[in-house]
């Protein structure tokens, strides 16, 4: 538990009962089916039914490690096809302090689904100590959006990679869709990530961490992918990864577990903490939507926090899939009409958990549930895709928070890149979640306290009709008409109340 909040003490000494003045900047931001878009909202509609939302800063959960999206070669090669000015507004929405401000984001080692096409970074066959390793694939593309992303940010951000497959020749199936890592290239394979990590720190760009697998459970046999069971991931780590980083100097890499749906967590945390030897290289545990993009699974993310309490918990990528992206249709987004893959794949005893449901709800309700439950980052997949939600050798086609015509020279910022924002910009790098309760059903809420002493509040309203709420915050007393806020129906709020200097 976290020492009294800096607001709280701001407030012992200058009580709204003593003066009319209030300490604090309350600022409300507002996103919704109506059309606001991140808008600053002053004037609230009060009505009959006023319900409370209570947040107490004394009781504080995990650590935030940040938000973002993630570097693909399909996103690049998009940006690289538009005008100089129209790929700046692009990545300075994303980057800048006033935009959405990215603080964790991921890229691919060789190449994904959202790549033009199949490649290794190691593309010799049986050529064990890497000696033909290059990353020129990436040259063109990722690194030059890599590279201007970070030199937009004000505060620089977190990268972690992500490999889908090793290259075939180290696989029993010798193909680029699963198979398995054979134990005699696990060596070479480890000596694979710290190349990759010399490489990119040559060019400026350094490497937060890795996901040791991108699904290890793999994709249906559809694009690049490997498997791995708990166990063989575990030894991988364990024996190989995690000590040969630590030979290079690189130690100080995260390594995140796992890296695949929620609904399938507990039998990996279970044989990744099972010892402290099994754990020693593991800094905490990746986890995907796909299970279902509209149930949370909290269940399964408290058990993965209580097995490994100390460790990361990231959401690592989510995205609207199987879907071709609406293009300047704004409505879409908030409408039940988007479906995901299971709507068409899953079986039938699991049909439920892929309904139709709206793109905002998805995300707002997603996040705000995973910050509930323990998780400590939230990342998007593709930040960039086309009209048609690629490119994508596959044609596996997904919607993106931002989406191009690079014949037009145009973008759209869909509701999706507003939503991400509410989050992102506001909730910072080592925020604290607080404990938060509500009592309308029918909202849905989070809270954090920023390293500066702000308190940032996300409420979603999913509902057709407009919600009034009471915020009230242990041991701080507000003006109540300043605190009476009214949330719009199909609408997401950011609530930032930062002491007054």
């Amino acid at each position: 538990m976290m020492k009294k909040s800096l607001l709280s003490l701001l407030v012992i000494g200058s009580l709204l009962s003593c003066t009319e003045q209030t300490p604090f900047d309350i600022t409300v931001y507002e996103t919704s089916a109506a059309g606001n878009s991140l808008s600053q909202v002053q004037v609230f509609e009060q009505l009959d039914s006023v319900s409370i939302i209570n947040i107490n800063p004394d009781k504080t959960y995990q650590k935030i490690t940040g938000f973002g999206g993630a570097f693909t070669e399909s996103s690049a090669y998009l940006l690289n096809n538009l005008s100089k000015s129209k790929r700046r507004e692009v990545l300075e929405a994303y980057f800048s302090a006033d935009g959405a401000n990215y603080s964790l984001n991921r890229t691919h080692m060789n190449s994904c689904d959202f790549s033009l096409s199949q490649y290794s970074y190691a593309p010799v066959a049986d050529d064990l100590q890497l000696q033909h390793f290059s990353v020129k694939e990436d040259e063109a593309d990722i690194i030059p959006m890599i590279k201007e992303a970070m030199e937009i940010s004000p505060d620089g951000f977190k990268l972690f990679a992500s490999p889908w497959t090793a290259p075939p020749w180290m696989k029993d199936n010798k193909e680029w869709v699963g198979g398995k890592l054979l134990p005699e290239y696990y060596d070479t394979w480890a000596l694979f990530f710290s190349k990759y990590v010399e490489e990119y720190e040559k060019r400026g760009i350094p490497i937060w961490g890795f996901t040791v697998e991108n699904e290890p459970h793999g994709n249906g046999n559809n694009w690049e992918s490997m498997h791995y069971t708990p166990e063989e991931m575990t030894q991988f780590v364990q024996h190989h990864l995690g000590p040969h980083l630590e030979q290079k100097g690189y130690g100080d890499k995260i390594i995140l577990g796992y890296d695949q749906n929620r609904a399938g967590i507990r039998e990996w945390v279970d044989v990744m903490y099972a010892s402290q030897e099994s754990s020693k290289y593991y800094d905490g545990t990746a986890i995907h939507w796909y299970e279902s993009t509209y149930e949370v699974f909290p269940e399964e993310l408290q058990y993965a926090h209580e097995k490994a309490p100390t460790k990361y918990l990231i959401e690592t990528e989510g995205c609207i899939d199987s879907e071709v992206p609406a293009w300047k249709d704004d409505a879409w987004y908030w409408k039940k009409e988007a479906t995901d893959w299971g709507w068409d794949w899953a079986p039938e005893d699991q049909k439920h958990l892929h309904p139709k449901y709206a793109p905002v709800n998805r995300y707002a309700r997603d996040i705000i549930g995973c910050l509930n439950n323990w998780v400590d980052g939230w990342v998007d997949w593709n930040m960039v895709l086309d009209k048609q939600g690629g490119p994508n050798w596959f044609k596996n086609w997904c919607a993106a928070p931002v989406l191009v015509d690079t014949e037009s020279d145009e973008v759209y910022f869909t509701p999706l890149y507003y939503v991400m924002t509410h989050f992102s910009r506001f909730i910072r790098p080592d925020a604290v979640v607080l404990d938060i309760k509500w009592t309308d059903t029918d909202l849905i809420a989070t809270a954090a306290q920023n390293p500066d002493g702000s308190i940032v509040v996300v409420v979603f309203n999913e509902g057709e009709n407009k919600k009034n709420f009471q915020l009230d915050v242990e041991d701080v007393r507000f003006r109540e008409s300043e605190t009476k806020i009214t949330v719009d129906a199909q609408a997401i709020q950011t609530i930032v109340i930062k002491p007054k200097n």
